[in-house]
C-alpha cells in the first residue's frame, strides 16, 4: 500500500484507555494507519480482543498504580529502545453528581485518572523524546474542561486541570521537536454513559446527540499524519 494509505508505516504508538471508548476507537484507527500500536488498560480480555482486531499489543495495567504504570513504560521504552512516536492519553472516567453530594472518593478518582495518569504518563516518556528531538503528545480533554455543566464538579476538575496541564507543556515544548495536542470532544458515544441511561436522562445530551468515539479517532489520526512543522495545539470537536 502507498504512504497515502498507511501514512503511520514505521511509527509507533502509545495509546491509554485502550480496551474500550474513546482510547479504543483511537488505537483501532492508528493501527489502521499503519502504526505499531501498544495499547494500555486494565481490561486482558478487551486488550486481547483489540489485538486480535487490529495487532494492537495489549499492556495490561492499572493506571492508577503509580508503580506498575511507570513499569510498565520503562519496559516499553527499552522494547523500542525508545519512546514511542505517538503517545495518546486516552484513558479517562466520568461521573455526575451535584457538588453539595459529591464524595472525595469520587473526586480522588477523576483526578487519578484523567489528571494524574496523563502527567505520569508524559512524565516518563517526555524526556526520552526532548532528546530525541521529536514525538506527538496526544491528551484527550473534554468540553467539559473548557465550560460549566451542572453535577460535572469533580469530572471538570479533572479536565480543566488537564487542560492547564497541557496549556504549561505546550509553552515547554516551543523548539524542542515535540508537539502536542488537547483534544475536547463533545458528549461522545461510549460505554462511559451507560450508568447514567442518556436516553431517558433529560439532564444529559441523548446518544443520536453525540459524537461517535470514531469521529474523535479520525481528530486524533489527522492529528498524528502532520507534518512534523505543524503544530496544532487545541482541536475542538462538536457535532453539527
Amino acid at each position: 500500500m502507498s504512504a497515502a494509505e498507511d501514512p503511520l508505516v514505521g511509527r509507533t504508538a502509545v495509546v491509554t484507555g485502550a480496551s474500550r471508548g474513546i482510547g479504543r476507537a483511537i488505537a483501532e484507527r492508528l493501527a489502521e494507519g499503519g502504526a505499531r500500536v501498544f495499547g494500555l488498560g486494565r481490561s486482558e480480555a478487551s486488550l486481547r480482543d483489540l489485538a486480535k482486531q487490529t495487532g494492537a499489543e495489549p499492556v495490561v495495567v492499572d493506571l492508577s498504580d503509580d508503580v506498575a504504570l511507570w513499569d510498565a513504560l520503562d519496559r516499553l521504552t527499552e522494547e523500542l529502545r525508545g519512546p514511542p512516536d505517538v503517545l495518546v492519553n486516552g484513558a479517562g472516567v466520568f461521573g455526575m453528581g451535584p457538588v453539595a453530594e459529591e464524595t472525595v472518593r469520587h473526586l480522588d478518582l477523576e483526578l487519578a485518572l484523567n489528571l494524574r495518569a496523563p502527567f505520569l504518563v508524559v512524565r516518563a516518556l517526555l524526556p526520552a523524546m526532548l532528546e530525541r528531538g521529536s514525538g506527538l503528545i496526544v491528551n484527550v480533554g473534554s468540553v467539559a474542561g473548557r465550560r460549566a455543566f451542572p453535577g460535572n464538579g469533580a469530572y471538570s476538575a479533572s479536565k480543566f486541570g488537564l487542560r492547564g496541564f497541557h496549556e504549561v507543556l505546550l509553552e515547554e515544548l516551543r523548539g524542542t521537536g515535540v508537539r502536542a495536542t488537547l483534544l475536547e470532544p463533545a458528549a461522545t458515544d461510549t460505554p462511559i454513559w451507560d450508568p447514567l441511561d442518556p436516553d431517558e436522562n433529560p439532564l444529559v445530551p441523548s446518544r443520536a446527540d453525540m459524537l461517535l468515539a470514531a469521529d474523535v479517532a479520525d481528530a486524533a489520526l489527522f492529528v498524528a499524519t502532520r507534518p512534523e512543522h505543524v503544530r496544532i495545539p487545541l482541536l475542538q470537536i462538536e457535532r453539527s
